[in-house]
C-alpha cells in the first residue's frame, strides 16, 4: 500500500491564482481474481485529473504480467494521467523491476521510486517507503533529495503520497518518521497512504502523533482500491475522525490555490462517503 502530502501553492505567470484540479486515487488495486478492481476503475472513468495510487498497485508480486493481465485491464486505461507510487508488493519482483518496467518515465528513476511534481497550484511529492531496501532515513540518497526538494518549492501548499502509514488502525510504521520530521518542518498540508486495505482519515498532528490544528499534517490512509478489504486491527485512535473497512473506492482531492476539499467515491452499489475541505498553512 501506499502514503501522500500536500503544500498550497503560488500563482501563475500572470500573477492569477491557479485554477483548481483533480487528483483521484487509491491504493492496493488490481489482481487477476478480483472485480472490485474493475469496480474502481470505473469510478476513475467518470473523474477527469491526475491519477495517483499510493503502491501495491498490480497483485501479487508486482511482476510485469501482474501489471499487464491484471493492472492494465481495469486501473490501466488510465496509465497515460496516473503518477504512481511503489509499495512493499512491488518488491517481490526483484529491484521492483515490473513496476518501473510498466510506467517507464511516470515512475521516476529506476531504483529509486521517489520524485515530486507540480499539479496546479500545488507541489506533489511520491515517495519509496520501502525503508529496508532504499533507506528513509535524513542521511539516506531519498532523505537528503527530501529535504533539498521541499526547500527548493515555493509553493504555498504541499502534498505527498507514499504506501505505508505512519499512524493508524492498522500496521502503522515507525520507519516512515523521518518522511513526516522533514514534511512538518516544511509545512507540508497532507499525507495520503495505503498498505491498509481501508479508508481512515486522521485529524491534522505534528510528527509525534499530537493533535496540532495550527501546523499539523493531514493522514489519509486509502488503501480501498480493489484488491480486498482489511478488519480494523484496533479501535479508532483519538485523532481518527473518519474511517471505514466496508467500502471500495476511491479519494478525490481538488486542490485549489488556498486549500484543498477531500471527496470518498465508492463503488456502485455502496453508500459510505466522506467529505470536507481544508485550507493550506
Amino acid at each position: 500500500m501506499v502514503v501522500l502530502a500536500f503544500s498550497c501553492s503560488p500563482r501563475d505567470r500572470g500573477g492569477a491564482e491557479a485554477p483548481s484540479v483533480v487528483l483521484v486515487g487509491a491504493g492496493d488495486i488490481a489482481g487477476c481474481a478480483t472485480e472490485t478492481d474493475e469496480a474502481t476503475a470505473k469510478l476513475l472513468d467518470a473523474i477527469p485529473g491526475t491519477v495517483f495510487t499510493t503502491g501495491d498497485n498490480a497483485y501479487a508480486n508486482g511482476a510485469i504480467e501482474d501489471y499487464r493481465n491484471c493492472y492494465e485491464p481495469t486501473w490501466g486505461r488510465h496509465k497515460g494521467r496516473t503518477r504512481p507510487a511503489l509499495g512493499n508488493h512491488d518488491f517481490r519482483t526483484p529491484a521492483a523491476a515490473g513496476y518501473f518496467e510498466y510506467f517507464g518515465a511516470s515512475a521516476g528513476t529506476p531504483g529509486e521510486g521517489w520524485y515530486s511534481y507540480e499539479l496546479g497550484a500545488w507541489h506533489v511529492v511520491v515517495l519509496n517507503s520501502n525503508c529496508t531496501v532504499v533507506g528513509c532515513g535524513p542521511d539516506s540518497p531519498q532523505g537528503k533529495w527530501l529535504a533539498a526538494d521541499l526547500a527548493a518549492s515555493k509553493a504555498r501548499c504541499t502534498l505527498a503520497y507514499w504506501h505505508h502509514p505512519r499512524w493508524g488502525g492498522g500496521r502503522p510504521d515507525p520507519g516512515v518518521q523521518p518522511f513526516w520530521d522533514v514534511l512538518y518542518a516544511n509545512g507540508a498540508d497532507l499525507v495520503v497512504n495505503g498498505h491498509d486495505h481501508f479508508y481512515e482519515r486522521l485529524a491534522p498532528v505534528d510528527p509525534q502523533g499530537a493533535p496540532d490544528p495550527a501546523r499539523g499534517i493531514r493522514q489519509i490512509t486509502a488503501g480501498m482500491g480493489g484488491i480486498s478489504l482489511y478488519d480494523f486491527a484496533a479501535p479508532a485512535l483519538p485523532i481518527t475522525e473518519v474511517r471505514d473497512d466496508k467500502t471500495f473506492g476511491v479519494i478525490a482531492l481538488t486542490l485549489g490555490a488556498k486549500g484543498y476539499d477531500w471527496r470518498f467515491v465508492p463503488v456502485a452499489g455502496s453508500t459510505f462517503t466522506d467529505a470536507g475541505t481544508t485550507r493550506c498553512h
